[in-house]
């Protein structure tokens, strides 16, 4: 399906915690999209004409729908946390590739603002019939989001940075202590996890798929700004680098370099 710029309507927007907010948008993109893609939206200030990409968290095709759940990190996305219903924003997507959905015993990891891809995630491997998955969160405190209705889909297990929930640590150390293993492991979060989530994953013979989190800018694969090392070099270009927006974000944790 052709990526375009629409229109989306603002269904609702609450604040989560912190300077975390969950946006529902109505948009065409909800028919096609996929867990594990993206949306880029676009703000209002002239000023800023660049998108800004967000992860899917939920999917309701059956009213044209799309959550999404991001953090404030500057001008943009503070823009964002003040639409209110009825609102009008502009968008594309949705974007990028989604996780394949393989496997019987999934685990999933998310940390921080990687988190709310679980969500969609953990609802497309249940639809699809696999075994109740693991979920690893990992949060900087106990100020948490989406554990709630993420509990509903897995078995939640949290670490927290500072010990105030779950495990003292990090998602690893959690896995650790819990031992656990799957036959294939999904994570999203900042590169180090992805880092720890793939060692982990290789240690234990688990299939690893990483969902990679970089700054964009068109979001098509066309400005080349967000760019990541490859493990093997393209036949095509005879470099080793991918574009996140467009040959990902999901790769194989052991075609990229973390």
């Amino acid at each position: 399906m052709a990526k375009y710029k629409e229109q989306a309507r603002i269904l609702g927007q609450e604040r989560l915690a912190g300077d975390i907010y969950s946006l529902w948008i109505g948009t065409a993109a909800a028919h096609s999209a996929a867990a594990g893609q993206f949306m880029a939206l676009y703000c209002r200030d002239g000023g800023r004409l660049l998108p800004r990409p967000i992860s899917i968290c939920d999917i309701d095709r059956e009213k044209t729908a799309l959550r999404l759940v991001y953090r404030i990190a500057g001008k943009g996305t503070a823009e964002f946390s003040q639409l209110r219903e009825g609102d009008r924003i502009d968008v594309m997507g949705a974007l990028g590739n989604g996780f394949p959905l393989e496997g019987k015993r999934p685990v999933l990891v998310g940390g921080g603002i990687g988190i709310p891809p679980m969500l969609a995630l953990a609802k497309a491997l249940t639809e699809s019939g696999k075994e109740r998955p693991v979920i690893v969160l990992g949060y900087r405190s106990a100020e948490l989001f989406l554990a709630e209705e993420l509990r509903e889909l897995g078995e939640v297990v949290i670490a927290t940075d500072d010990g105030s929930a779950g495990i003292k640590g990090t998602v690893v150390d959690a896995m650790k202590a819990r031992g656990i293993g799957g036959d294939v492991l999904y994570a999203c979060g900042p590169r180090p996890m992805l880092a720890g989530v793939r060692d982990y994953a290789k240690a234990r013979g688990i299939r690893c798929y990483v969902s990679m989190e970089e700054r964009m800018a068109c979001g098509i694969g066309a400005c080349l700004g967000c760019v990541c090392q490859t493990a093997a070099v393209d036949q095509h270009t005879n470099v080793r680098n991918a574009r996140v927006c467009k040959d990902g974000p999901v790769f194989l944790a052991e075609e990229v370099e973390l």
